[in-house]
């Protein structure tokens, strides 16, 4: 696990600050009168999750008239999806694609990965989430050994936080809600006709498992390449013991992608495939994991032919490939909606007019 990290470690807070001038008024710090007003006593909240502007404009803009400084001490999806101003989602895009750029030494080392990827033509990310601690606390254990199994659960168990102790692997995976295995993700890319030539860039923590759980991926495609491969470890050194800094190199190159491939639809996943859309509708093959476990289990259990399987992977994703759709709303259930920000549609412009990177 990397160590806390500041924002300013990660994005460059004069751009942030610069770039939304016209919008907001940021500031570094707080003027020395509210500093020690509230040195000992910060009003603390978590905002309510999915909340419309309503919401702020009636409950959290009188706390902050009221106590001048607020700390929101959580602040993942407390906006809403769907039926804000035009306005707030456009801004939202503003600060999302436009405000928020790595610092100067993450931005020059992820062109430079970037520029060598290039090099050698076309390239694909893979983002492969099955680090050890993605495996444990999703409880998604197919494919590991009854060892692995036992260590994963162990490490579920010994963080009091996580509440969902008892876990069926195979439920949850059959419901769609486990990352694919290396092993899966190769047959997948095989049917979807990746060829063996193919250039394709891992974004991803440390595998469970090391090298030997990739074995099967490499010898399926021997141009498997990760940033540890294409960098030195001069240059990497400084990000060591950082994995918010790792993953931002991951990010960059995953949005310069030809193709980009999450193996599980996660923050980083879908925020990428936003961006993708927001820079030109670039390909974006969203998996559809139910449908494949289906497929994969299938055919290596003896009921399909390759070729029949592979049309049939082929046929699941036809229109899973990042292209405009609408984002789908579900009154009542916000957190079961499409994400804004893996589809931020009020700020794509008309449908018509836009070129799909397929």
């Amino acid at each position: 696990m990397g160590i806390i990290i500041d924002f300013g470690d990660i994005f460059d807070v004069n751009h942030f600050i610069n770039s939304l001038r016209d919008e907001l008024i940021i500031v570094k710090e707080l003027p020395l009168k509210l500093k020690l007003k509230n040195k000992r006593r910060l009003y603390s909240m978590p905002p309510v999750s999915w909340s419309n502007e309503t919401y702020y404009l009636k409950r959290v803009l009188h706390l902050a008239r009221k106590h001048k400084v607020i700390h929101f001490n959580k602040t993942d999806a407390r906006l809403a999806n769907n039926g804000l101003p035009v306005q707030l989602q456009t801004l939202r895009c503003r600060v999302n694609f436009e405000a928020l750029r790595f610092t100067p030494h993450i931005e020059g080392l992820g062109r430079k990965l970037i520029s060598t990827l290039r090099k050698s033509g076309q390239f694909v990310v893979l983002h492969l989430r099955y680090e050890m601690d993605m495996l444990s606390f999703s409880g998604c254990t197919h494919g590991c050994s009854v060892e692995e199994t036992q260590e994963l659960t162990r490490m579920r168990y010994a963080y009091p936080w996580w509440k969902e102790k008892e876990i069926d692997s195979e439920v949850k995976r059959f419901q769609g809600l486990c990352p694919l295995t290396p092993e899966e993700i190769t047959l997948v890319l095989k049917a979807l006709g990746f060829t063996k030539d193919t250039l394709i860039y891992i974004a991803s923590g440390e595998i469970y498992g090391g090298e030997k759980r990739l074995a099967a991926l490499k010898a399926a495609y021997p141009r498997l390449v990760r940033k540890e491969k294409l960098l030195s470890p001069d240059e990497l050194r400084p990000f060591q013991n950082h994995s918010t800094q790792m993953a931002a190199l991951d990010y960059m190159v995953s949005i310069a992608s030809d193709v980009f491939i999450p193996s599980y639809d996660g923050n980083m996943a879908r925020v990428v495939e936003g961006h993708r859309r927001y820079t030109g509708f670039r390909k974006t093959i969203l998996l559809d994991r139910m449908k494949l476990v289906e497929l994969l289990d299938g055919f290596q259990g003896g009921a399909m032919s390759w070729n029949e399987f592979s049309a049939a992977v082929k046929k699941a994703h036809q229109h899973r490939m990042g292209q405009p759709t609408d984002r789908k709303v579900i009154p009542g259930r916000p957190k079961e909606e499409d994400y804004f920000y893996a589809n931020p549609q009020e700020c794509l412009g008309p449908k018509e007019g836009l070129r799909e990177i397929l």
